[in-house]
């Protein structure tokens, strides 16, 4: 079990849901917390909520200048937890251009603008920790996932190579894959969500792969079972099986 007492973490994508619970946990174990996300009304409601120290930063992952901007003001950290995301579900029919765009610059480019900017700081120090959020989706097209599925493969992937680059360092990468969450963006389904989770209890299990030594975490297991066993089917296997 690691001593969280005195650490600082940034954690973007903090204003509601996943990132707002795991706020809260890292708060009640001695964590400072720096909290960003566009929303400074709720960054602010989350700070007073907060047991611990805790500061707000805003922050627009979808512009490199903003990152940068908030990564100066953020100062040294211990680690960053990238949890910003946007979904909405579409099918072929209705598909918005401007919102598949937007699920690839929040949720993959946001990444990939937060591992430009901290990943070379933490690389040279030989020190830092950064944990990913993927999801289960990430692992093969599913029906009506357009954007996002493919925004979470991104991110996987983002992870994966930073962690092959960096895991003989003294620099962490961690992979969370969750399921089905119950937020802003999973209210948007109109069909039935195996294992939904409430944000408390993925912040959990968030937090607990932070304790471990392990690159990736895929959750609930039982769930993510039933992901990972689909990677090993053959093409026509699995298309006829989900659509």
């Amino acid at each position: 079990m690691i001593d969280w007492n005195g650490k600082r973490y940034w954690l973007i994508g903090a204003s509601e849901g996943l990132g707002r619970a795991l706020a809260h946990q890292l708060s009640r174990v001695g964590v400072e917390v720096i909290v960003s996300a566009r929303s400074e009304d709720r960054l602010n409601d989350l700070v007073a909520e907060l047991p611990g120290r805790a500061r707000a930063v805003t922050c627009d992952v979808s512009s490199l200048e903003s990152v940068s901007k908030a990564a100066e003001e953020v100062g040294d950290v211990d680690g960053v937890v990238y949890l910003a995301g946007v979904y909405w579900p579409m099918t072929p029919k209705e598909i918005d251009a401007e919102k598949l765009e937007l699920m690839a610059d929040v949720n993959l480019t946001g990444a990939m603008r937060v591992a430009g900017v901290m990943v070379p700081k933490f690389a040279n120090q030989d020190r830092g920790h950064i944990v990913f959020t993927g999801s289960l989706s990430g692992f093969r097209g599913l029906p009506g996932a357009v954007g996002y599925g493919a925004s979470k493969s991104g991110v996987m992937s983002l992870a994966e190579t930073l962690y092959a680059d960096l895991r003989k360092t003294n620099v962490r990468i961690q992979l969370a894959n969750p399921g089905f969450i119950k937020t802003r963006l999973t209210n948007k389904n109109d069909f039935k969500m195996p294992f939904l989770m409430e944000p408390e209890d993925a912040a959990r299990e968030i937090f607990d792969h932070m304790n471990s030594p392990s690159f990736a975490r895929n959750f609930p297991t039982m769930f993510s079972w039933v992901f990972r066993l689909a990677n090993l089917l053959p093409d026509w296997a699995y298309f006829r099986l989900i659509s």
